[in-house]
């Protein structure tokens, strides 16, 4: 079976993948590659694709990586029905009841009680 996947180049720190039709069995940095059919920067999200042939292996049963599915649907190459698509993920906190957002809000301490306490005490006092 084949696999349409990325294979990654350039420096450290600064990629630059080849997308790469290759057996599925074989790891992406083996080199024995059937086709490339295109190019990919991160940094600079610039993409040269060989749509014809992409297109070609998809109908001959290929079957793009999450990630390469995503990136010719986003620019246009129609994949057949049985591709699926990674599902959108949510980001959750692990522990919503702890954020300060969602803690009951503390009412600001009176300080008027506080004051007249003292002024009683005085009052006290003066009376004996």
């Amino acid at each position: 079976m084949l696999a349409i996947r990325m294979q990654r180049k350039g420096r450290t720190h600064s990629p630059t993948y080849r997308i790469v039709v290759q057996e599925a069995q074989r790891h992406p940095l083996s080199g024995r590659v059937v086709a490339e059919v295109g190019n990919y920067n991160p940094e600079t999200k610039a993409l040269t694709l060989d749509k014809k042939l992409v297109e070609k292996y998809l109908s001959n049963g290929a079957q793009p990586s999450t990630r390469v599915a995503f990136i010719l649907k986003k620019n246009g190459v129609k994949l057949p029905k049985w591709v699926k698509m990674a599902p959108v993920k949510k980001a959750t906190a692990k522990h919503a009841d702890k954020l300060r957002k969602n803690q009951p809000k503390e009412e600001a301490p009176a300080e008027a009680p506080a004051e007249e306490a003292p002024a009683e005490e005085v009052a006290d006092s003066a009376e004996a």
